[in-house]
């Protein structure tokens, strides 16, 4: 049986990881310094030029859906009514991902410096900033497939290790 090791998308990738750190098990946002507002403005046009939103467009959707379902489990008999409740508390929060952008956006200021995120800005204007943000998305992908593919050999790989040292120890698997 082929064993496939499915690497994370990047949002995934950083949810995981901000997930694991010990700030995030606090339920803590990690401590930021105050930005300026040209570096907020600058910062929000590199997300947008980016197009960072499609990241967490569908949060609050998501988030009311997993809640929903969550509550289901225990509350089958109201499946009619929490199907309603999603539809009003969705609507409720539309809108509230925008949050999540400007928090980006202050990482990016906690990061870089304004003289720095005024560069970036000039740098993503230019010609070769263009075409690195068309092209970096499909090499992104690119390199997911490839990993994917790499983990999935490589993974078959190390079972058949495992199983040819656990045959000299005459205990197949």
């Amino acid at each position: 049986m082929k064993s496939v090791f499915r690497i994370l998308p990047a949002a995934g990738i950083m949810l995981a990881l901000a997930s694991a750190s010990p700030v995030a098990a606090q339920g803590q946002a990690p401590a930021l310094k105050p930005a300026s507002p040209a570096c907020m403005a600058g910062a929000r046009e590199i997300l947008g030029m980016k197009n960072a939103a499609a990241m967490y467009a569908n949060a609050v959707p998501g988030i009311v859906q997993q809640t929903k379902q969550a509550l289901l489990q225990s509350n089958l008999n109201y499946q009619k009514d929490l199907d309603e409740v999603a539809v009003v508390v969705a609507q409720t929060y539309a809108g509230k991902e925008k949050e999540i952008g400007e928090k980006m956006a202050q990482i990016y200021c906690n990061e870089f410096s304004d003289q720095e995120i005024a560069n970036l800005v000039a740098f993503y204007k230019s010609a070769i900033g263009q075409k690195l943000l068309a092209a970096e998305p499909k090499a992104i992908q690119m390199s997911m497939q490839a990993m994917n593919l790499w983990a999935a050999e490589f993974s078959d790989t190390v079972t058949a290790q495992f199983r040819a040292e656990m045959r000299k120890r005459n205990k197949p698997i």
